[in-house]
């Protein structure tokens, strides 16, 4: 059998640019130390590029699967749909990393989209609103109707919830929105935190309560109702302990063998830490 060339995954970023700020977010956090600059949040990639990437990785033969994101909110590019269309001809398998509120639900349903990983972060309107201090009600009512309009026309996607400490208390009711909205999947994920956002992280007596109580209940209510979960996943997240989010030293890391980031400004990236 011959080895494949190229990685399997392509993570392909396509706008620095964000319709919000995330309290977690590295880029666009109101509790950065240090903001980003304008000029760098202008900063996004060409479609040409985008197009002629896909054309090199074709001819390596490897990759199977996009993954279009970005430092910021890739459904704010102008291009979106023509890098979409552009994917979905060559076959490959797509997933998008979005917080929904740039686009429209049936655009993405009739793109062929194979995969959302819709950014959600919060149970309820204030824990979202916590979460994304720029938005407002209308930011929520706009999720809820894209969630409703997916259910509608039975497309499934997977909602993430980044823990921190404005939303560690919904667990349970994060696979009850789950279920409600017919969601694929559901990804929990320790917010990974530096540069001043370390202010929104767990503190110790959430973190004793989701790992006493919380991921228990949880799990419970996700097998009553039937929704796929990571929790496992985020309890071993919990478990590390400080700031920690995994047991890397334990568990190792191969992901640049079936992986690559390539970022705004075409660096390519062997890893999803923009560090390495």
């Amino acid at each position: 059998r011959q080895p494949a060339l190229g990685p399997e995954t392509v993570h392909i970023d396509i706008t620095n640019g964000c319709n919000t700020n995330c309290i977690t977010c590295w880029d666009h956090s109101p509790l950065l130390d240090v903001a980003q600059s304008s000029q760098w949040k202008r900063n996004r990639a060409r479609l040409e590029d985008v197009v002629s990437l896909l054309a090199e990785l074709e001819a390596l033969g490897g990759t199977k699967n996009i993954v279009l994101s970005g430092m910021g909110e890739p459904f704010t590019h102008p291009d979106v749909y023509e890098m979409i269309e552009a994917i979905k001809e060559r076959g490959l398998s797509l997933t998008i990393i979005s917080n929904l509120v740039a686009t429209d639900a049936d655009r993405i349903v009739d793109s062929r989209v194979d995969q959302l990983l819709i950014g959600i972060h919060g149970a309820t309107e204030q824990s979202y609103l916590a979460f994304h201090p720029n938005f407002r009600e209308v930011e929520w009512q706009k999720l809820l109707s894209m969630l409703d309009r997916f259910k509608a026309r039975a497309r499934r996607f997977k909602h993430v919830h980044v823990i921190a400490n404005t939303n560690a208390h919904e667990l349970v009711a994060m696979i009850e929105f789950a279920a409600n909205y017919s969601a694929s999947q559901v990804n929990f994920k320790l917010a990974s935190l530096r540069a001043g956002t370390e202010r929104c992280r767990v503190d110790e007596r959430q973190r004793e309560q989701l790992l006493a109580e919380d991921i228990a209940a949880a799990t419970s209510r996700a097998k009553e109702l039937g929704v796929e979960t990571n929790l496992a996943v985020f309890e071993q997240q919990l478990l590390a302990g400080g700031e920690a989010t995994a047991p890397i030293a334990e568990v190792g890391c191969f992901m640049g063998y079936a992986y690559a980031r390539v970022l705004v400004d075409r660096t390519v990236l062997y890893c999803c830490n923009t560090e390495v």
